[in-house]
């Protein structure tokens, strides 16, 4: 399997979310199935299977997580010298040529993507049309409202 890029913040967030899973919510459902055990006849027993419902799902986590990690490249970008142009992890500072809207988007691993708080999935449409240019080019982007243009007016590496 091939390496997968991915920021350190968004790597240390799994990380976080790897350790809550493993301390906190693992031993809390081996006690809800204990506790659900002692009640007696598990084939009626609606806690119990939902217990063992809910530990499934933290252990699929648990593997995704750790998969995730494994094929990780993880970037860290303050440490990035890519010339002022727009590469992975990167924050581009962006003007919309018609209608002079500015924006800001952190270019980061799909699994770390959220449009809402500025973070660009490496795969969309914008970012690839980004990618490789400078402060000062423009980038066009086809999207379901039509052709949009932006205008790159900074690149930060932070």
């Amino acid at each position: 399997m091939s390496k997968v890029p991915l920021t350190a913040r968004g790597a240390e967030q799994l990380r976080e979310e790897l350790r809550r899973l493993k301390s906190e919510e693992r031993p809390r459902v081996v006690n809800a199935i204990a506790e659900a055990r002692a009640h007696g006849d598990l084939r009626e027993n609606a806690e119990y299977h939902a217990a063992k419902e809910q530990q499934g799902m933290i252990e699929a986590r648990i593997r995704d997580i750790e998969t995730k990690l494994a094929n990780a490249q993880i970037i860290d970008v303050t440490q990035l010298d890519a010339n002022g142009r727009v590469v992975f992890g990167s924050t581009v500072h962006l003007v919309d040529v018609e209608s002079g809207e500015s924006m800001q988007y952190q270019i980061v691993g799909e699994d770390e993507s959220d449009i809402k708080d500025g973070l660009l999935s490496i795969s969309s449409p914008i970012a690839r049309a980004l990618i490789g240019k400078e402060e000062g080019e423009t980038a066009e982007v086809v999207t379901p409202s039509g052709r949009r243009t932006y205008e790159i007016a900074r690149v930060e590496y932070i």
